[in-house]
């Protein structure tokens, strides 16, 4: 049984120029105290083609982490833009929030984004190279994509991954939201 809950998470500043911080609020409930920290990882998915073009925004600890709710602000600069090929920079991309304990990951959520101009006729007509101080980043907050893996809490041995793909709001009424389990 897992012992973190994903409560909610909420996208902040959105949607925003393509230059401002990605920033999501984070609410999670543990269920028993865990001794070592939670690592949290932000990545944005630079091309569908390659991995390569990942790049991890931000990695936080938080932790050790006692029973209960907790909430925090997970804030990361934006991509940088050299590593984006130039083809894959406007239109649609993810960006991916992980969770791991003792190294293994347990919860992965991913968002889509549309990267575009905000001016009509750069839509139609988009530089080369593109113009990033002229484009607007918008996160699909209301589907996330969840993926869960079981992972063993006490081992620091990876236990065999099984993902198990979700939506956030299965049981809920709110769009951009995800209610603990």
């Amino acid at each position: 049984m897992a012992k973190v809950q994903l409560c909610n998470i909420t996208v902040m500043d959105n949607p925003s120029p393509f230059s401002n911080p990605f920033q999501f609020e984070i609410t999670f409930e543990c269920i028993e105290e865990l001794k070592e920290d939670l690592e949290w990882k932000m990545i944005y998915v630079g091309s569908a083609e390659s991995e390569e073009h990942d790049q991890v925004l931000d990695s936080v600890f938080v932790g050790p982490i006692p029973e209960g709710k907790h909430m925090f602000m997970f804030q990361a600069e934006p991509p940088n833009v050299a590593r984006i090929p130039e083809n894959d920079a406007i239109g649609v991309t993810v960006v991916l929030l992980t969770c791991l304990y003792k190294n293994q990951e347990f919860i992965r959520v991913g968002y889509f984004i549309n990267n575009e101009y905000a001016d009509p006729e750069m839509r139609e007509n988009p530089p080369s190279p593109p113009q990033f101080d002229q484009v607007t980043r918008n996160i699909l907050a209301s589907e996330p994509r969840v993926t869960r893996f079981k992972i063993n809490w006490e081992d620091p041995t990876p236990a065999a991954e099984t993902p198990i793909i979700t939506g956030f709001n299965e049981n809920s009424n709110s769009i951009s939201t995800m209610e603990c389990a």
